[in-house]
C-alpha cells in the first residue's frame, strides 16, 4: 500500500522523497521504544537542517499506529511550517496501558498535530473521532490498487493457469491468496479447510497462492482439496486471479484484505468473513458473499450458493470489477488524495 501511495502522489505531479527506511522489530520493550524515540528526535533535527534551504511542500506519513509511531513528521513539519498528512492512521485505546503505552502516546500526539488524516476503514475513522480529532481533519480514503494489470489479464488467463497448475478449465476454480503464518492467517486457513470438508460439490478446485513458515501445516489442512502455487511474483498474480471463478478467504480479524481487492479487480466474486473492514470492500450480495467470521458451515453454504447459481456468480463478477474501478482504483484515489493535500495546505 505504501508503494501505491507513492504512485498516486507521483501521478498527481509530486516528487516523492523517502525520508526514512528504518524498520523496527520491537516487541514492546520500554527501553527500546525510548531509544527509538530519542533516535527519531535526533534524525528529525538532521532532516530539518538538511531540508531548511529547499524544504518540501508537505510531509506525508503512512500507517501510523502504536507499534510505528512517527517521531519524524511532527517535528519536521513544525520546524519547517509544512502541512502534515497521515495515511492509514489507527488508534487502539487498549494500548494506553501496557507495553505499547509509549508508542500509543506518541501516535496520539502526532495524530492530534496532523492537518489531514486518511483512514482506510470505518473502525479507524471512528477511533480518530472518539479521540477528539475534528471531523474536518478526517478524510476517509478507500483501499486501492492499480487495476490496469487486472483488466489486461482476462484474455486466455483460464487456459494458462489450467495448464500451469494442472487444473480442469471446464470445472469451477476458486483461489485463495494469503501468507501462511501463525495467528489470524492460520486461523483463516483452518476455517477454510473446515468449510471445504462440508461442501457437497466435489468438482470445485482450489488454487492456493502463498507461502510462509506455516506452509506444511496449511498443506496438511488442505491436502485433499487444493493445489498449491507457492509464492508468486506480484506481476503474475493478476493473470492467475483472472483465470479463476471466485475468491475464498475467511478473513479472521482481517483489516480489509488487499488480496480480496485484487480478486474483485480481476472480476471475481468473493466469499469472505464478515469482519472489520472487509464489508467496506466486499459488497455483501452484490460483489460477493460474507459469512459470520469463523463460521465454517456458513462459509461453505455461501460457496455452494455461488457454485449452484452461475448467473448470479457472473453478475457478481461484473459488479466486483466495476466497483474496483469506481471506488478502489488509482484514478478514484487521486481525486480524494488531491483534495486532502489541498485542504492540508490551506490549514497551514
Amino acid at each position: 500500500m505504501a508503494r501505491l501511495y507513492v504512485s498516486a502522489l507521483e501521478s498527481l505531479g509530486h516528487e516523492v522523497f523517502l525520508a526514512s527506511t528504518l524498520r523496527s522489530h520491537d516487541k514492546g520493550a520500554r527501553d527500546q521504544q525510548l531509544r527509538l524515540a530519542n533516535r527519531g528526535a535526533a534524525e528529525a533535527q538532521r532532516l530539518v537542517e538538511t531540508m531548511r534551504v529547499d524544504p518540501p511542500d508537505l510531509w506525508f506519513t503512512y500507517h501510523l499506529y502504536h507499534k510505528a509511531p512517527d517521531h519524524l513528521g511532527p517535528r519536521v513539519a513544525d520546524a519547517l511550517g509544512l502541512p502534515y498528512i497521515v495515511a492509514e492512521p489507527s488508534l487502539a485505546p487498549k494500548q494506553q496501558r501496557g507495553p505499547w503505552a509509549q508508542g500509543y502516546a506518541h501516535s496520539l500526539a502526532a495524530l492530534a498535530r496532523a492537518d489531514m488524516l486518511l483512514p482506510m476503514t470505518r473502525d479507524d475513522a471512528d477511533g480518530l473521532a472518539a479521540a477528539g480529532i475534528p471531523a474536518g481533519r478526517i478524510m476517509p480514503i478507500a483501499p486501492f490498487l492499480d487495476i490496469t494489470p487486472y483488466r489486461r489479464a482476462r484474455p486466455a488467463a483460464r487456459r494458462h493457469i489450467a495448464e500451469r497448475f494442472g487444473l480442469d478449465p471446464e470445472q469451477p476454480i476458486a483461489v485463495t491468496v494469503a501468507m501462511m503464518r501463525s495467528g489470524d492467517k492460520l486461523s483463516s486457513y483452518r476455517v477454510l479447510a473446515q468449510a471445504l470438508k462440508l461442501l457437497d460439490d466435489a468438482t470445485l478446485q482450489l488454487l492456493v497462492v502463498g507461502d510462509g513458515p506455516c506452509r506444511a501445516e496449511v498443506e496438511a489442512l488442505l491436502a485433499r482439496h487444493a493445489c498449491f502455487a507457492g509464492k508468486l511474483a506480484a506481476r503474475s498474480l493478476p493473470a492467475v486471479l483472472a483465470g479463476c471463478d471466485l475468491c475464498l478467504w475467511p478473513a479472521v480479524n482481517e483489516a480489509y484484505g488487499m488480496a480480496l481487492l485484487g480478486a474483485q479487480a480481476a472480476g471475481l466474486p468473493v466469499v469472505a468473513g464478515h469482519t472489520r473492514g472487509v464489508p467496506e470492500i466486499v459488497a455483501n450480495g452484490r460483489t460477493g458473499l460474507l459469512a459470520p467470521v469463523g463460521d465454517a458451515a456458513a462459509f461453505a453454504e455461501a460457496i455452494t450458493s455461488l457454485l449452484d447459481d452461475p448467473r448470479r456468480r457472473m453478475a457478481m463478477a461484473v459488479a466486483a470489477a466495476d466497483q474496483a474501478a469506481e471506488r478502489h482504483s488509482l484514478d478514484a484515489t487521486r481525486l480524494t488524495l488531491d483534495r486532502a493535500i489541498t485542504q492540508a495546505r490551506h490549514a497551514r
